[in-house]
């Protein structure tokens, strides 16, 4: 069964009251809607715009289209300051009651020192506490996130994971003066999300707690920005 021989009902999206709206004026399938006039279509009880431009997306895909149909809606992921509560059920990394000093008390030696530098540096740059997140993520400040997909949470606005084989830094990128501060701060290499580094020994811990202190005044409220997804 092609696209355009689908009925309305099982395009995904679509929902049972625009299904039989539809269906009583005589639009049963997807093919059934090409030439129609949106704008009298949309007047009906139960068709709004998401659904018309879920079927319009499927027509378009086959060379048809709607008369006058409805604008595409452009979204962006969107990340701002504070909690709400809100967040996709599968959601596995959440804040915990776990203490971030004792977390990092129990590191091997290594990063026990990496760690205990970091926790000063991050806690005099953002004056914040430091919360656990998951079993070894150490975040400050809260944001929620809003993908273009639409799946939100929570996490931390800044933070760091002493991790066995490298350094995990998050949310230092994407700011005016990320460039110039990453470029000074020393040997290091960039994820989608975080900055790695081998020690601390590796990189100016001065220019990490100018970079950090950057990121935290710039605040989270920026969209379309490398580094701005959740880690």
């Amino acid at each position: 069964m092609s696209a355009l021989t689908t009925p309305v009902g099982l395009v995904p999206g679509v929902g049972r009251p625009a299904a039989r709206a539809l269906a009583a004026q005589g639009v049963h399938t997807v093919g059934d809607l090409a030439g129609r006039d949106w704008p009298d279509l949309a007047q009906l009880h139960g068709v709004g715009p998401a659904a018309g431009r879920r079927l319009q997306a499927v027509l378009a895909e086959h060379g048809a289209t709607m008369q006058d149909p409805p604008a595409p809606q452009t979204r962006r992921d969107v990340v701002t300051r504070g909690a709400t509560g809100t967040g996709a059920s599968d959601l596995k990394t959440h804040a915990t009651a776990a203490d971030p000093a004792e977390y990092v008390a129990g590191l091997e030696p290594r990063r026990r020192r990496d760690g205990e530098a970091l926790l000063e540096i991050f806690g005099a740059a953002t004056g914040a506490s430091a919360t656990m997140w998951g079993p070894s993520m150490i975040g400050y400040g809260e944001v929620h996130y809003r993908y273009a997909s639409g799946r939100e949470g929570e996490t931390f606005q800044l933070g760091f994971s002493p991790r066995r084989g490298e350094l995990a830094l998050y949310g230092l990128q994407g700011f005016p003066r990320s460039e110039e501060l990453l470029a000074r701060l020393g040997k290091h290499r960039r994820g989608a999300g975080c900055v790695w580094v081998r020690s601390l020994a590796a990189i100016d811990p001065g220019t990490l707690r100018e970079l950090v202190e950057h990121a935290w005044a710039q605040g989270p409220d920026s969209t379309d920005r490398p580094g701005s997804a959740a880690p």
